[in-house]
């Protein structure tokens, strides 16, 4: 294995002026039986996250909700609330437009038809930093870049929190496509500047949003006759965002209020309308980490900090998370974390910490749950096969992929051919393009795979 697997990264040719680092373990003793530049410590994109899933379980454990506040304070008399009705956050990202009709329904049911006083948005289990500390711009209105607020909302069950599904359709050529957001909620403003034009004619739209604001923007062209094209958009403050939905299934359900909507804090001694909790951590960590949701991990990360430190920040939450992995046998003083999700091209993390930590958190009570959450190599379903259900087709390999720019990361878990079990860390980085990472790694997977 290591004439071959030095002679594939000596030869290929992606790798040329690029670096490789890569670390191999037997499975079941942990021993190194392969290194290339293993000790090096390089970027490792969405593989940062395998560190943060680990470490989550570890302080918040699988059976971990989340939960979501309808409170007040105030009397309800004659089918009136006299005073502010709050909706407190307390991070959970899997909030769906239909869960907000269940909390109007609830304050239906609890006799009130009208409400003197304020709708008030609760943001504050969180810090109201929204954007981890070296997010690139231009990845903001992206859904992976979304903000992180502890009152959020999702448009459907990959949980996407803080976003909106902006749908584009052509229409006749010469006309405008015709555009739908998911969910319906008059917080986001579209302008529409495509065209739809000739069948033979190319697809070739760009969609933004406008920088501090949630106007979304839709330019360039699309064919008459093709398929509509779907991106999912991150909105400028979710807190606002949840509460439009909010408002929106209050009128649904025909409460009427005198006051204004807005943010704000609840009174402690407020008392409970109804309570949501969310799935577990365990069902979570599925789409988090087999879609590789930066929202998701950051969202942990603060609940953390703000489990063991009683606030939710980055600062604080990273703490939990190093604290976390030395426990796990991680040497954290050489390495460097900047966020939960990789996203960062500060993280810097040696291959072979990864390949300790994959080792070492087979002997933990939950570890079941953080191998089923791993992406799983040629199966076709989203939920089980993730970001590696389409590569590796013959392979048994249950594993963490990654991508920035230059970055391509993979790491996990494989059975050989021979019935062997290894563990293995591979993270290219200085990569022309990144694209081409992931032929490259499933190369060096081939050559182990065929122990």
């Amino acid at each position: 294995m290591e004439e071959k697997l030095n002679h594939l990264i000596e030869h290929e040719l992606e790798l040329k002026g690029a670096i490789a680092g890569v670390s191999i373990r037997d499975a079941t003793t942990g021993e190194k039986v392969y290194g290339h530049m293993g000790d090096i410590r390089l970027r490792p994109a969405s593989n940062m996250k395998l560190l943060t899933a680990a470490a989550a379980l570890a302080v918040l454990g699988e059976d971990y909700t989340f939960t979501t506040d309808v409170l007040t304070e105030s009397s309800i008399i004659n089918n009136q609330l006299n005073g502010d009705l709050f909706l407190k956050g307390k991070g959970d990202p899997t909030l769906l437009p239909e869960d907000f009709d269940r909390f109007a329904k609830k304050v239906k049911a609890n006799g009130i038809d009208v409400i003197d006083g304020d709708i008030v948005a609760d943001d504050t289990w969180y810090d109201d930093v929204r954007l981890s500390p070296d997010l690139v711009w231009s990845d903001e209105h992206w859904y992976y870049g979304a903000q992180i607020s502890a009152l959020t909302a999702s448009p459907d069950e990959d949980f996407d929190a803080g976003t909106v599904i902006v749908e584009v359709a052509p229409g006749d050529a010469g006309d405008l496509p015709a555009v739908a957001v998911t969910p319906d909620t008059t917080y986001v403003q579209v302008e529409n500047n495509a065209k739809t034009v000739a069948s033979s004619g190319d697809e070739d739209l760009t969609l933004n949003r406008v920088h501090g604001k949630n106007t979304i923007t839709i330019n360039g062209t699309i064919p008459a006759g093709s398929a509509s094209v779907k991106e999912w958009m991150a909105v400028w403050e979710p807190t606002g965002y949840a509460l439009d939905l909010f408002r929106k299934a209050l009128e649904r359900q025909g409460v009427l209020w005198t006051g204004e909507l807005k943010t704000g804090q609840a009174p402690e001694k407020a008392d409970g309308i109804y309570t949501n909790e969310s799935i577990t951590l365990s069902e979570l960590l599925v789409p988090f980490m087999k879609l590789s949701n930066n929202t998701h991990v950051e969202i942990l990360v603060k609940e953390m900090g703000k489990v063991v430190h009683n606030e939710g920040s980055w600062e604080k939450g990273l703490e939990v998370v190093e604290t976390e992995m030395e426990k796990l046998g991680l040497n954290m003083d050489t390495s460097v974390i900047r966020d939960g999700s990789g996203i960062s091209h500060m993280n810097l993390l040696a291959p072979d910490e990864i390949s300790i930590l994959l080792h070492n958190v087979q002997g933990v009570e939950w570890f079941q749950a953080y191998l089923n959450a791993l992406p799983a190599a040629g199966k076709p379903d989203r939920m089980e096969g993730g970001t590696l259900r389409g590569r590796m087709n013959d392979r048994d390999v249950q594993a963490k992929t990654g991508t920035i720019e230059g970055v391509s990361t993979l790491s996990g878990y494989l059975k050989t051919e021979g019935g062997g079990e290894f563990i293995f860390s591979i993270m290219l980085n200085n990569l022309l393009d990144e694209e081409n990472g992931p032929a490259v790694e499933d190369k060096i997977v081939a050559v182990i795979a065929n122990q």
